[in-house]
């Protein structure tokens, strides 16, 4: 099964192909030559997760699937949610956003947040969806050097470590985007 990821993260897909194994072979579209920018204005994830999958079926006709990844902290009535990769505006850095949620949260004591990924596939036309959750907490400093975006931040339940602080091996056991993905796949067996 070959099947086009509509993303432009290399960390995603490295992700997603360790995940699916080699029955599942994931291609990036830059692979087919595309080298625009996939479109996601939704205003929730599966919104987006669809967007990015319809886009990436109609200019190829060919079997894709797209996430969207947020993470929502209780605290913040679940922001940054949708908004995470642009939480701290348009053009910032990881950096900068988890910056901005430490600042939102240094005066709160409640630190229980999720990662929640959606994803679209589109086989044949018709989409069809897939959850991923994990829950955690929001820790108060960046602790580690792997993983992206708020990995340094998030300690999933039952760890003492951030995301970033595990083997990448660990955190594709029980991530978000992993639980999702188990589901797709079920398609496939």
């Amino acid at each position: 099964m070959e099947l086009i990821f509509a993303t432009g993260n290399v960390h995603k897909c490295d992700e997603a192909r360790t995940i699916l194994g080699p029955s599942v072979s994931i291609i990036m579209p830059s692979t087919l030559g595309f080298s625009g920018k996939v479109p996601e204005t939704g205003t929730t994830l599966k919104e987006n997760a669809l967007q990015k999958a319809v886009f990436i079926w109609e200019k190829f006709r060919a079997p894709c699937f797209a996430d969207d990844t947020g993470l929502e902290v209780d605290a913040l009535n679940g922001a940054p949610g949708v908004y995470s990769a642009r939480y701290a505006g348009e053009a910032c850095s990881p950096l900068e956003n988890v910056k901005k949620l430490l600042h939102q949260l240094q005066n709160t004591s409640v630190r229980t947040a999720r990662f929640r990924c959606v994803i679209a596939l589109i086989l044949d036309g018709q989409p069809e969806f897939f959850e991923g959750m994990v829950e955690g907490k929001i820790i108060r400093e960046p602790k580690g050097t792997g993983g992206f975006g708020y990995d340094p931040v998030f300690v999933p339940d039952g760890y003492d470590k951030t995301f970033a602080q595990l083997m990448a091996t660990e955190k594709n056991l029980i991530s978000h985007r992993k639980r999702a993905l188990e589901k797709m796949v079920l398609l496939f067996r």
